[in-house]
């Protein structure tokens, strides 16, 4: 049976590349973009307006795309955001993923993995360019070091099974099959691992698996 495509909300100051960001989504015929804008004040209302599946926002856009995420994830909880951004700096990485991104994508992607990495987000995964995220692993193997334990170590054998999953790219509802458990007995052993392990989201959470080589 034929999907509808998920619906997507590009806000980006840069016209140029703001359309060729929407012509690469459109390649894919899972996705489809919706709306187009080129700041903050844009990037709520369209939220508003269209209750997009996913919204990409730029971080340096008028108005700031991280307040705009902030606003959006408090007021539309069901729209996944990502941020599509130059920056790669670790403050804006955070302060992205606190207000409730759950894609960081470096421009310069290529419409491949653009792709990919909206539909992961679209399918409860989190994304963070590979660069980034191999810099966030090695500040939390620091942050450990000096306490000789993995931060895996606290987690039941159970959650390890659901990570271990989670690593390999698995949704909740694909764990919850693979393990017969239901879909919410899933999403309440993964908050308690993010906890465990103090992390934001499933990417950093699988990142230490790997690590760990679970």
């Amino acid at each position: 049976m034929q999907h509808e495509p998920l619906r997507v909300v590009v806000v980006d100051d840069h016209p140029l590349f703001r359309d060729g960001v929407a012509r690469s989504i459109c390649e894919s015929d899972s996705l489809d973009v919706i709306a187009e804008g080129c700041n903050a004040e844009d990037a709520f209302d369209l939220a508003k307006m269209h209750m997009p599946d996913i919204v990409c926002l730029d971080i340096s856009m008028p108005g700031g795309g991280i307040e705009a995420a902030r606003r959006i994830g408090s007021a539309f909880p069901t729209v996944k955001i990502v941020m599509l951004t130059v920056s790669e700096a670790d403050e804006d990485v955070t302060a992205a993923l606190d207000a409730g991104a759950r894609g960081y994508i470096l421009k310069g992607v290529s419409a491949a993995q653009l792709i990919d990495a909206l539909l992961g987000v679209a399918d409860e995964r989190s994304y963070i360019s590979p660069e980034l995220a191999a810099r966030l692993l090695t500040a939390k193997r620091s942050r450990y070091a000096e306490e000789k334990a993995h931060p895996t170590d606290t987690l039941t054998r159970r959650e390890e099974q659901i990570l271990e999953l989670v690593a390999k790219g698995l949704s909740n509802k694909e764990v919850a099959l693979k393990l017969d458990l239901k879909e919410k007995t899933v999403k309440h052993y993964m908050s308690n691992i993010l906890q465990k392990l103090d992390v934001r989201n499933r990417v950093e959470a699988a990142l230490l698996a790997r690590d760990r080589g679970l």
